[in-house]
């Protein structure tokens, strides 16, 4: 129940108050002159200008509202280390206890930066409480307690940016008095040329208790298919390492600190650089027969792609050609046939022969160079043809016939039909997953082609068919190199869009960097990625059948991990581990070994990167709110002592102060809020009495200047 007096004058405002005005001044003439019955003439216009006032009382039915605390309790990463999660749970129970003694408060408790799957990097309790402030009002909010390490990485820059009028306070787990090394990494490469080395460089960095002066400390360094190298250091001092590139993908390195007695946790104790190494411009040699329609596709392709370096000939003049023009006359370029397949044929990475035919231009000699090229040096090779493989002139009529997959039967399919995936083509990563490809017995939905060359193949996987079901697109593993066949020059359908057209860039590409052995592009890979301490493993294989896996660990235990397929030429496992560190997997092929590695351990390394407690992130937003920061234990010591005992300061509810913290106390503010259930107004001086009231003291007035 609240009472209040309104005023609802019955007379204009500016009238009212000039009628005030001018009463008081009548009023202060008669006290002048000391007139008889001043006073009581004074009480008689003052009752005139109450009446003229209409006072109403005003009477409420209130009820009130609870006020409404926030408690942010910091769940993230760094809450686990040393006993904090212990001292967590007894200051909560604490906390728990004393507010639940104040009387009309609501608390809400809100578990704050939980790690997971979605979550950003780093301890962010300010996001989380805006969730919280987003159903409570804010003249019912009382304050904020966090429960945290103070190692807080979303603080709002002034107390403004909060958006509401209460105390912010801290309760800080850990101790003042914590001590811990981590690496820092102050530079590091993203990627690397594969063959070359780059330099990375790191530091030691102590925070809390200071070590002994110029301590010489050891880092460990860890390559892959090296051996450790050990590198003395000390704190704030950097270190450059080299950072080799073996291979294109990912390339890592990792460094390790000797863990320091009483330190708080050797989880920051290791950093790992991971680099992808990429090749140097691929190069290739395209080198178009007779013009056709086709030939701007593959041009258009390469010369697109950033990674790659084009040299394209079409042979426009062959030799046998006489037509009596003068060699000073013609403006073609004359075709380096000795210095591209005699002196500089390994410079190439892939060479690609469009519709080509044996006439003479490239002497037997020079096939026999591309053909050692391939299967001695590594070299690639496509073969993209037409009709040209089926006849007299064919590349298969050279001394290339033995690095290339198919035998020609000489017969040309000229009808209609669409390319369809094989089981191989299904599963090869050339091939797989192309847009347009249907289900396995379904019909493709991309456009047709017209014309195929009828082959026989003796090596390779044959990874689509095409006209009366022949082989389409072969791939072969030739020597130390790659060979492809495609059976058809229409390729170019897809790429002027008939029947809707198809996938042909995505074709391609892949196409000319498995050749160019792209490591993502590999049929036969096993691939090894971890997320914290959960480490998944994926083998990728043209068998039906897999080997398990054997995981090498960092303190050289090992395990077998068996794989379950996970779609078409993919088998994934995945397993837990207990240390951090780098691990190595490794398992059988019919051709060889195939070896991965990967790095388990920090999850969020923004959250693990500063780990000591400390209250000075959340100082500024602390004082300018009115609230305070609390240790809640004394010593690290103490702490591993009984981490159960806390102290947690007395909690009080303030009316109107703006001093809500000191020495062993922490204040909330009590915010009085209601809601008005009902109003009753009751007129003051209306009416007959009123009327009664204001002739009686004009009689008295009469009365007392008559005598």
């Amino acid at each position: 129940m609240s009472w209040s007096i309104d005023f609802a004058p019955m007379l204009p405002a500016p009238f009212f108050w000039a009628a005030g005005a001018l009463a008081v001044l009548l009023i202060g003439y008669l006290l002048y002159r000391r007139s008889r019955g001043a006073l009581l003439r004074a009480a008689a216009i003052a009752a005139l200008l109450a009446a003229l006032a209409n006072p109403i009382l005003r009477e409420e039915q209130r009820e009130s509202l609870a006020n409404v605390a926030i408690v942010i309790v910091d769940e993230s990463a760094s809450q686990t280390l040393g006993d904090r999660k212990a001292q967590t749970a007894a200051v909560k129970a604490d906390l728990e206890a004393k507010l639940g003694k104040i009387p009309n408060l609501q608390v809400k408790w809100v578990p704050a930066s939980r790690p997971g799957d979605m979550t950003s990097p780093g301890t962010h309790l300010f996001a989380d409480l805006n969730k919280a402030l987003a159903d409570t009002p804010p003249d019912r909010l009382s304050g904020v307690v966090m429960l945290t390490d103070g190692e807080v990485h979303d603080v709002p820059k002034s107390a403004a940016a909060l958006g509401f009028d209460a105390p912010v306070h801290a309760l800080i787990t850990g101790a003042p008095d914590e001590f811990d090394r981590r690496i820092e990494i102050l530079s590091a490469p993203r990627y690397g040329i594969v063959g070359q080395s780059r330099d990375i460089e790191v530091a030691v960095r102590e925070a809390g208790k200071k070590g002994a002066a110029l301590e010489p400390l050891t880092l460990k360094v860890r390559r892959e298919g090296r051996a450790d190298e050990i590198i003395t250091t000390t704190a704030n001092s950097p270190v450059k390492i080299e950072m080799p590139f073996p291979h294109a993908g990912q390339n890592i390195l990792e460094v390790e600190l000797d863990t320091a007695p009483g330190e708080l946790t050797p989880a920051n104790n290791r950093a790992v650089i991971a680099a992808e190494g990429v090749r140097e411009n691929l190069r290739v040699l395209l080198v178009s027969g007779e013009p056709h329609a086709g030939e701007r596709t593959w041009r258009n392709l390469l010369k697109s792609d950033a990674a790659v370096d084009l040299v394209h000939f079409t042979i426009l003049r062959p030799p046998e050609k006489h037509d009596g023009t003068p060699i000073n006359q013609l403006s073609l370029i004359a075709f380096p046939t000795r210095e591209l397949f005699s002196e500089k044929i390994n410079d190439f990475d892939l060479i690609i022969f469009d519709r080509y035919q044996h006439r003479g231009l490239l002497q037997l000699p020079y096939y026999d160079n591309i053909a050692r090229y391939v299967e001695e040096h590594g070299g690639a090779l496509l073969v993209a043809a037409g009709d040209d493989y089926a006849g007299n002139l064919s590349l298969f009529r050279t001394p290339l016939s033995p690095v290339l997959p198919a035998v020609p039967t000489g017969r040309v399919l000229s009808q209609p039909f669409k390319a369809k995936l094989t089981g191989d083509g299904r599963k090869h990563p050339v091939t797989q997953g192309l847009t347009g490809a249907g289900a396995e017995n379904g019909q493709p939905t991309w456009g047709r082609w017209f014309r195929q060359v009828e082959v026989q193949p003796e090596h390779g996987r044959t990874l689509m068919d095409g006209a009366e079901n022949e082989p389409l697109l072969v791939l072969d593993h030739k020597g130390k190199g790659r060979v492809a066949l495609l059976t058809s020059d229409q390729a170019w359908l897809w790429a002027r869009g008939y029947e809707g057209g198809g996938p042909h860039s995505d074709l391609l590409r892949r196409l000319s960097h498995w050749l160019m052995k792209e490591p993502d592009l590999e049929e036969e890979r096993l691939i090894a990625s971890a997320r914290g301490l959960h480490l998944t493993l994926e083998r990728r294989s043209m068998e039906d059948k897999v080997a398990p896996v054997t995981l090498s660990g960092p303190g050289g235990e090992t395990s077998q991990v068996t794989l379950e397929p996970a779609g078409a030429g993919i088998w994934r496992g995945a397993v837990d581990v207990k240390i951090p560190g780098l691990y190595k997997a490794q398992t059988r092929t019919n051709d060889g070994e195939l070896q991965a590695v990967a790095h388990a351990g920090i999850d969020d390394p923004i959250e693990m990167s500063e780990v000591t407690a400390t209250d000075a992130k959340l100082q500024p937003i602390i004082d300018a709110t009115g609230g305070g920061a609390f240790w809640t234990s004394s010593s690290a010591e103490a702490t591993r002592a009984n981490p159960s005992s806390v102290s947690v300061p007395r909690i009080s509810m303030l009316s109107n102060a703006r001093v809500l913290a000191g020495s062993g106390w922490l204040g909330l503010k009590d915010r009085q809020a209601f809601v008005t259930r009902g109003v009753k107004l009751t007129p003051m001086f209306t009416g007959f009495g009123a009327l009664a009231a204001l002739l009686m003291l004009v009689s008295l007035a009469w009365w007392r200047e008559g005598r």
